[in-house]
């Protein structure tokens, strides 16, 4: 909570449907019962998304967020009523594969729901004749079945939760329409409707696809496009006569066709995102009176649905004599990467998003914003719907519609989780660009950055080298070049793209004070040395990890990894004291293996002997004609140094170092290489590997604290904390042979004990390295990652695996 916010803040939330409700159940149920709910529309049912939903819940999702999220409606509906109707109807779920590629995916969700908690199995068609009757059994390969999700009827959710807040002092009002937000000093203080203003210290806009509308009022840019998704029921079915029950079979959901069902008693309900995306303008929506039914439905267009029916009756042909009989195209949210928007803006304090948040994880994303509000951060880590996350690059208006509209297409399509966007792309670029295209750079892309992942001029390099055969998911974007480019770092020296690297500058006179207030270890040291410390929260948890460089008394240069750390660093910077992001301006070359110094001593003035540029040391120095910021590090465990300069002078650098690297055999290197070598190494990838969901002893990362440096963040929470429950722990899979990527399930003597985060094949080990968060574990346990419903042996390592005497740094 805000250190300026009253001991009893004034609430308003925009929107009343079920995120609005949701959230005045939760603040009200923290004691914070000054809350008001401003609706446009009638209630219980105001006409935006909420209206209409059809109220699938699958809990299961490749983030771990939105199914805890989605557990956490399942939860709190299922112990909802209203009208003596239960919030929640738990007739399960069963996803549908009539593809072998579709079965091999609903595998590997069976292995997400293992992990993240979600009951569920793969069953054999049999199986899902006997769940769903009207299937023709002949078409289907195999199915998902998870019994525990089901229907949330969201309207009675927000009856009950509306209810439930009410008693604890909120207040509802429908037919208030907002018309805009007032600020002073940089902070809201109230919210002007068509029937009076409404004084607040928090304002959160829960207005679903008129967010980008409220969004304007207050300033604050809402990257979410409204798109269209068409919904019909059919006539009464004679197999389906006699039902009394709303539903009674598991939701059905056909991905292979971009199709779901679900019963409506004696009929059947259908939604299709099959069809051409249909963007609406949120600034044009009618308003609920001027609406032909309600604002979020627009008039069904036939002709969109025809081929999804064909489908249908293809796969249920008890709907071969039957017509549609209603339909619409009902109104919805979607963002750029296609999660929600959760947290409070920087550019306006007080004022809060809770938007593009579908029914299926409205109770989890609204608990999550609660918590935000009043403990000052949501137990769960929700880095993935932080309203951050989008640099400024991907919040046009163009990119918002594109990327908005590719989410709709994807929905229900099989995506790699290194599956690039198509479009737009190039966006992003380093200096290097055109050197990397030369040399046939395979790029993925991140944060809007082209990325290389390996370089087909290595391909020769690959030729003779015995690596395990890949399956077709573990093949995707990989190549056997990138192990090629791994084992040149180890024994030559490698060149590798670090732009996208985040790079802040922290400047003025308090600088040093508040960088050792906000991190862990001590950098109260001279200028010319790099320190590696941890962001926490208050609870002690890894909000981030960063390398600061301390160039000058007052001048520090910080690599971090997303905008939320500026933002973070930003709230907390005092008077005096100047945070900047720098990224864009300038670039990074990291050079990095055994002939790293023969590469750059030559170019150089500077001494770069291990004893006059020890490690993690920086100076400003020159290569050649480049004026750079030297720094000596190393993510991939050998003798190296990022070397950053301007970025007009980037492709001077690149051009340089690729010329007096000939000799050596330097290569170019990608990120594959990159990930390859800092997993055999033990270094940590935030957002992946550790969170704000685990403390720096739990990750292994208790080297960075130094609780004797005197106050800082989370140091009190620190102090209190117990030996830890669960260790980030390596594991080495027992065959080579055997490849997982991240996520699958960890067994430990056949109960599911934790979950991988990130993995990779280790060259130099020989083996597949993965890391999991698991109990405790000694070294030898012999644990298994299931990987698309296969037991892989693994053992719990000794870490570093590589190196552990640090001798190919220190040299």
């Amino acid at each position: 909570m805000s250190s300026t916010s009253p001991a009893r803040p004034r609430v308003v939330v925009i929107g009343a449907g079920i995120v609005g409700c949701s959230l005045a159940d939760e603040l009200t149920a923290r004691g914070w019962t000054d809350v008001t709910v401003l609706e446009q529309g009638p209630l219980p049912a105001p006409g935006g998304s909420t209206s209409h939903a059809p109220g699938l819940v699958f809990r299961t999702n490749p983030s771990r967020t939105l199914t805890a999220f989605a557990a956490y409606t399942v939860e709190k509906f299922s112990a909802l009523e209203a009208d003596g109707q239960s919030c929640f109807h738990p007739v399960g779920g069963l996803e549908l594969a009539t593809t072998e590629e579709r079965l091999a995916d609903l595998r590997r969700r069976a292995g997400y729901a293992a992990s993240w908690g979600v009951d569920g199995e793969v069953v054999p068609p049999s199986r899902c004749k006997e769940l769903w009757p009207l299937l023709d059994g002949t078409k289907v390969l195999g199915g998902f079945h998870t019994p525990g999700d089901g229907l949330a009827r969201a309207v009675l959710a927000c009856r009950a939760q509306t209810a439930r807040a009410q008693a604890r002092g909120a207040r509802f009002l429908e037919r208030h329409t907002v018309t805009g937000i007032e600020r002073a000093r940089g902070r809201v203080t109230g919210v002007v409707t068509d029937r009076g203003t409404f004084p607040a210290d928090h304002v959160v806009s829960a207005a679903g696809f008129w967010g980008p509308v409220v969004g304007r009022m207050a300033g604050v840019d809402v990257p979410l496009l409204p798109l269209a998704h068409q919904y019909v029921r059919t006539g009464p079915l004679p197999e389906l006569a006699g039902a009394t029950a709303e539903a009674s079979r598991p939701i059905l959901r056909f991905q292979d066709r971009d199709l779901y069902v679900r019963e409506h008693t004696d009929r059947l309900g259908i939604g299709s995102y099959a069809h051409r995306p249909l963007p609406v303008d949120p600034f044009t929506v009618p308003a609920y009176d001027e609406a032909p039914v309600m604002p979020s439905s627009y008039p069904f267009t036939p002709e969109d649905f025809a081929p999804a029916w064909k489908d249908c009756a293809w796969l249920l042909p008890a709907l071969a004599k039957a017509r549609v009989r209603e339909g619409f195209n009902g109104v919805f949210s979607f963002t750029p990467d296609g999660m929600p928007l959760l947290g409070e803006s920087r550019a306006l304090r007080g004022f809060w998003l809770a938007e593009a948040v579908w029914v299926t994880h409205a109770a989890g994303a609204a608990r999550a914003v609660a918590e935000w509000m009043t403990d000052g951060r949501p137990a769960l880590d929700v880095h993935e719907c932080d309203l951050t996350r989008f640099e400024d690059a991907q919040r046009s208006p163009a990119y918002v519609r594109d990327r908005g509209a590719q989410q709709f297409i994807e929905v229900y399509d099989v995506i790699h989780p290194l599956q690039p966007p198509e479009r737009p792309r190039p966006l992003r670029v380093s200096p290097f660009h055109a050197r990397q295209r030369e040399l046939g750079a395979y790029f993925l892309e991140g944060g809007g950055w082209e990325r290389p992942h390996w370089y087909e001029a290595n391909a020769p390099l690959a030729e003779g080298l015995e690596l395990p055969r890949r399956d077709a998911w573990s093949a995707r974007h990989w190549s056997p070049v990138a192990a090629a480019e791994a084992r040149a770092t180890r024994e030559r020296v490698a060149l590798y793209d670090m732009t996208p690297l985040r790079r802040l500058e922290v400047t003025g006179p308090g600088a040093l004070a508040f960088l050792q207030r906000m991190t862990t270890n001590d950098l109260a040291r001279k200028p010319g040395t790099v320190t590696y410390t941890l962001l926490l929260d208050e609870t002690g948890g890894i909000r981030s990890d960063l390398t600061v460089a301390r160039l000058a008394e007052d001048r520090f240069q910080i690599g971090a990894n997303s905008r939320a750390d500026e933002d973070w660093l930003l709230r907390h910077a005092p008077d005096g004291v100047h945070v900047r992001d720098i990224t864009s301006g300038t670039c990074c070359v990291g050079v990095w293996g055994p002939l790293a110094r023969e590469l750059v001593q030559p170019l150089a003035p500077d001494d770069f002997s291990h004893r006059a540029f020890g490690y993690f040391r920086a100076r400003e120095t020159y290569i050649g004609h480049v004026p750079v910021t030297a720094m000596r590090l190393s993510y991939v465990g050998e003798l190296g140094w990022e070397l950053y300069t301007g970025a007009d002078l980037g492709l001077r650098l690149w051009d340089t170092l690729w010329e007096a690297g000939r000799k050596l055999g330097a290569v170019a290197a990608g990120r594959s290489a990159f990930n390859s070598l800092r997993l055999e190494k033990g270094y940590r990838a935030w957002g992946h590997d550790m969170t704000d969901e685990h403390t720096p002893y739990e990750a292994g990362l208790g080297f960075a604290v130094r609780l004797d440096k005197g106050d800082f963040v989370g140091r009190e929470a620190l102090c209190r904390a117990g030996a830890p429950r669960r260790r980030l722990t390596a594991l080495l899979l027992d065959d080579p042979a055997d490849v997982v990527l991240g996520k699958e399930p960890v067994s430990l003597d056949g109960t599911t004990a934790g979950y991988v985060t990130s993995a990779a094949y280790g060259c130099a080990l020989g083996r597949c390295v993965a890391y999991a968060w698991l109990p405790p574990l000694a070294a030898g346990t012999a644990v298994h990652v299931e990987y698309f419903g296969r037991a892989l042996p693994a053992t719990v390592a000794d870490e570093p695996l590589f190196d552990p005497e640090m001798s190919r740094i220190r040299c």
